[in-house]
């Protein structure tokens, strides 16, 4: 998709308009500037993946409750996003871990 996006240029002969439609993508993601994060994304992204290595099978819910716990404020749709784009996902936990009983 990036690709097709390099291709559209100012042209004095075919509008930016007509070049999306011919390569089938919308104009917005033509536009479109991403943004970096700031400090305090990067802060609380730091924070997930310590909760992370610490506790991997734990889902963003369980995450956003230890945040918050650390008086981090950070709803569930925030560090599912931020997860997301860590490439973090939660792991089944061992099931003498969470039964008391024998593993398989």
């Amino acid at each position: 998709m990036s690709e097709r996006r390099r291709l559209v240029g100012p042209d004095e002969q075919v509008s930016v308009r007509r070049q999306c439609e011919l390569l089938g993508i919308s104009r917005s993601g033509v536009y479109y500037v991403p943004v970096e994060p700031d400090s305090e994304e990067l802060e609380l992204m730091r924070q997930i993946d310590e909760l992370h290595l610490e506790y991997p099978f734990y889902g963003s819910r369980s995450i956003a409750r230890e945040l918050r716990g650390r008086g981090c404020p950070a709803n569930r749709k925030r560090v599912q996003r931020l997860m997301r784009l860590m490439g973090l996902s939660s792991r089944l936990a061992p099931i003498q871990v969470l039964h008391g009983g024998p593993s398989l």
